[in-house]
């Protein structure tokens, strides 16, 4: 038998709707980091490589590699290796069993967020 009353029904969240909680984001963040850092490693692997094959190609590479948007492109992969470690960090201690109630969650989300900036920025300060 057809629904009749098929426009009346509430429609299911999605992501338009529903607000994804930040333990949500930072799940997807370390994810697109894990394939986002391939960029920069990508990056650093041809440049050496360009460095063993000829000066006029490494020349090339070094050009891109320390242009505006190689900069923006290795600070953001060392920023995602920064936030995949630290996020790494926090679910060893999920695996041991600690942490799993919501205040120590919504407490540890910030602690990776601000421990991927902190170093970010130590690494660039130091090297």
């Amino acid at each position: 038998m057809a629904d009749v009353n098929r426009g009346n029904r509430p429609l299911s969240p999605h992501l338009q709707i529903y607000r994804l909680p930040l333990v949500a984001k930072i799940s997807i963040m370390t994810r697109i980091t894990g394939v986002g850092m391939m960029a920069g490693g990508i990056l650093v692997v041809w440049w050496f490589v360009a460095g063993a094959y000829s000066p006029d190609y490494f020349a090339v590479a070094d050009a891109l590699l320390t242009s505006w948007f190689g900069l923006l492109v290795l600070v953001g992969s060392l920023w995602a290796l920064w936030f995949h470690f630290a996020n790494g960090i926090r679910h060893f201690f999920f695996d041991l069993g600690k942490g799993f109630d919501l205040p120590t969650v919504a407490r540890s989300n910030w602690y990776v967020i601000g421990a991927s900036v902190v170093l970010t920025g130590l690494t660039l300060l130091l090297v």
